[in-house]
């Protein structure tokens, strides 16, 4: 797959790198997850809370593997928009902390940066809360790689 640039204008570029959460990646449509904001080397996606990601009906909290797949998919797409590009990446390593269960009931948002990219590697941080960033749900770091044609 060639490389293709992503669009200087910011809110075009949130509307292609939108398609990728539905179209694109299944999985991702199935939760729900929503691309609400894009920049230059960061982006912030929302999965709204649904009782089919409910992980144990008695406390109501979402599945750890919902939030997992919340952070690995906001972080891919904070590399590309590091990368300015559309490209093959694939996750190397993803790190959660845990830090409190999310309240039942509540939106999660998941913010990630690229904070540095190499020829083939890219290094991500990411945040999930409830609305307040303050009181996070869990942290993650992460190295994706670019997968060469």
């Amino acid at each position: 797959m060639p490389t293709l640039s992503l669009p200087a204008d910011k809110a075009d570029r949130l509307a292609q790198l939108s398609v990728m959460y539905g179209e694109a990646v299944p999985h991702n449509q199935a939760l729900g997850l929503r691309l609400v904001d894009v920049g230059a080397t960061d982006a912030t996606v929302v999965m709204p809370y649904s009782d089919v990601l409910v992980g144990n009906p008695e406390t109501g909290v979402v599945a750890g593997g919902a939030v997992t797949t919340l952070i690995d998919a906001t972080c891919g797409t904070a590399v590309l928009a590091r990368m300015n590009a559309f490209a093959l990446i694939a996750t190397l390593d993803l790190r959660i902390d845990y830090l409190r269960p999310a309240r039942p009931g509540l939106e999660l948002t998941a913010h990630a940066e690229c904070y540095k990219v190499t020829r083939l590697i890219a290094f991500v941080r990411a945040l999930v809360h409830q609305g307040d960033p303050a009181l996070p749900v869990a942290s993650s770091q992460g190295t994706f790689m670019r997968v060469e044609d």
